[in-house]
């Protein structure tokens, strides 16, 4: 098969052009709920200007991929835990630093509310299961902490499970680290009025209610039994081996190139060789006919 060079160079820009679709579509959805917020009579803060936002982003994900082939070629063990209130960015910063890696490399961890299994079981069990092996890094959305946050202001653990806790974490993440693993935990600040707006937004949004359960609601009447129960976290479990690291994230742009800027600071990586590739001659046989594909298995095409 022969193309044009020009007409190939064409197919590769608009394809290009397409990869980052997925980004202008969450940036049309941030625009939007903009939009809805100044609606209901809201204040919406100034952010950070959309070109700087968009041509940075896209810098720091090249980064992240030649990160993610430094990972595979050193066979490097990494976790990375999100924390923070609800509504305080964290799904928005993982999506971003996953969109443009390899799912088997990077993947995200988001459990579940425990079983009634492994309720009975040593409180860490369940969550040892998702670290990582040589060439791969997790994302923990959410992680072992819930036991420091959400189960103790809710009161889905007693004072003995809470105290034990904290005596094993700082053991358990030192013992994460001595087989090898690079543990990096940030916790997303938000203030009591960002939070407000981002939930008002949700509860207006139909896009966007699924997001918010229950759960939030209370966590919301309790903001200030979340505030106690973050502060102690953070002063019982910052340790030198597992530092904790604070992403402001009142601006969520922001907020997101930070964090990968940082996160790209913490493991030093050098160049890797990537072999160039050839593509194949394509073989052409002869005898080979294609079958016809029957209309009625063709998705209609709408649009």
């Amino acid at each position: 098969m022969t193309l044009d060079f020009s007409e190939t160079a064409r197919y590769i820009q608009a394809d290009i052009l397409d990869s980052f679709d997925e980004e202008l579509e969450m940036e049309y959805d941030d625009a939007r709920l903009d939009g809805l917020l100044a609606d209901l009579g809201e204040e919406v803060p100034k952010g950070i200007d959309r070109r700087l936002y968009f041509r940075e982003l896209l810098r720091l994900q090249g980064e992240l991929v030649k990160l993610q082939d430094w990972v595979v070629s050193q066979k490097l063990k990494v976790v990375v835990l999100f924390e923070g209130r609800d509504a305080a960015g964290k799904g928005g910063a993982i999506k971003r630093i996953t969109q443009r890696l390899n799912p088997r490399v990077c993947r995200v961890a988001a459990l579940t509310a425990p079983s009634e299994r492994e309720r009975t079981q040593w409180y860490f069990q369940r969550y040892v299961s998702h670290l990582p092996a040589a060439g791969e890094m997790v994302l923990f959305d959410r992680s072992w902490y819930n036991r420091a946050g959400v189960e103790r202001v809710m009161g889905f653990c007693n004072d003995e499970e809470y105290e034990e806790f904290f005596r094993t974490v700082p053991e358990f993440e030192k013992m994460l680290v001595r087989s090898g693993i690079i543990l990096i935990k940030y916790w997303f600040s938000i203030t009591d009025d960002e939070q407000y707006r981002r939930f008002l937004m949700r509860i207006h949004d139909p896009l966007k209610q699924w997001k918010l359960s229950p759960m939030d609601l209370e966590s919301r009447r309790r903001w200030e039994d979340y505030t106690r129960a973050k502060e102690e976290m953070l002063t019982r479990s910052h340790t030198d081996v597992a530092p904790w690291w604070i992403v402001e994230a009142d601006d969520k742009k922001r907020a997101r190139l930070n964090c990968i800027h940082h996160l790209l600071e913490q493991i030093p990586r050098g160049d890797t060789e990537t072999p160039q590739v050839v593509l194949p001659e394509r073989e052409y046989n002869a005898n080979y006919l294609r079958a016809p594909v029957p209309r009625e298995m063709v998705v209609p095409p709408v649009y």
